[in-house]
Order: structure tokens, then sequence, then C-alpha cells
């Protein structure tokens, strides 16, 4: 299920574009995450999601679902992290923004793609 129920393929899309609804998707996901497990003012959801949504903690996330993709999903990954950004990172490394991308790509290619099931239990990996 999508909020918008408009055809698209995710194939076609550049991994730039993909990498932009990934990050909302993933971010949405800790928010969610943070919230149903606790009542907490929302500076402390803030400060506590930062945690989950850097390139440093994606990478980490990425090490832990590697080894659970298909061929396909690696390729999205790939693509992503490929991609060239013509951005510097501030806080973290070139290959800890790139990763980051590639993830963050990878979970706009499923969300758009309608495989819900499939980034829940990505996210689950992420969380153990």
């Amino acid at each position: 299920m999508r909020f918008i129920e408009k055809d698209v393929e995710p194939r076609q899309l550049s991994p730039l574009n993909l990498a932009f609804v990934g990050d909302c998707v993933y971010e949405m996901l800790v928010r969610e995450t943070l919230v149903c497990d606790a009542n907490r003012p929302v500076n402390d959801l803030h400060r506590e999601s930062v945690k989950y949504v850097s390139a440093a903690a994606q990478t980490e996330a990425f090490a832990k679902i590697k080894d659970a993709l298909t061929e396909e999903e690696t390729a999205q990954f790939k693509r992503g992290r490929n991609a060239k950004t013509g951005h510097s990172p501030k806080s973290a490394t070139d290959a800890q923004y790139h990763t980051a991308t590639g993830v963050e790509a990878l979970f706009g290619y499923l969300y758009l793609s309608g495989k819900i099931d499939r980034i829940r239990e990505l996210f689950d990996l992420i969380n153990d």
C-alpha cells in the first residue's frame, strides 16, 4: 500500500529520486518506532531519531541487512550508492554518505514498488 495510487516504474527513476523518497520512508519508520515505544517530549524524540537517520547509522544498518538482500535489492542499493550526489557531507565520510544514499534508494525503490512487507522485514533486521 502506498499513499498515492499512481503508477510508477521505480526501475526507471533515477537513484537520487528513489533516495529522495526512501529518506522519508526510513525516517517515518524510525519516528513511528520511537513514538510507539514511549510517549515523550518532541525534543527527546528528535534527538533520538537523529541517532538512526544519520549517514553513520544508516551505514551500520546496511551492514545488518546486506546479506539478506535479493539480487534486485542489492542492485538498487548499488545504484543509489554509486549515484553522483554533487554533495560533500559535513558529518560523515564520503563512504558513509554514499552508503546511506544507497540505503535510502533501496527503501524508496521498495516503497514505490509496493513492497511494504519487505520494508518491514528489513527494518526489523536493522532493529534486532
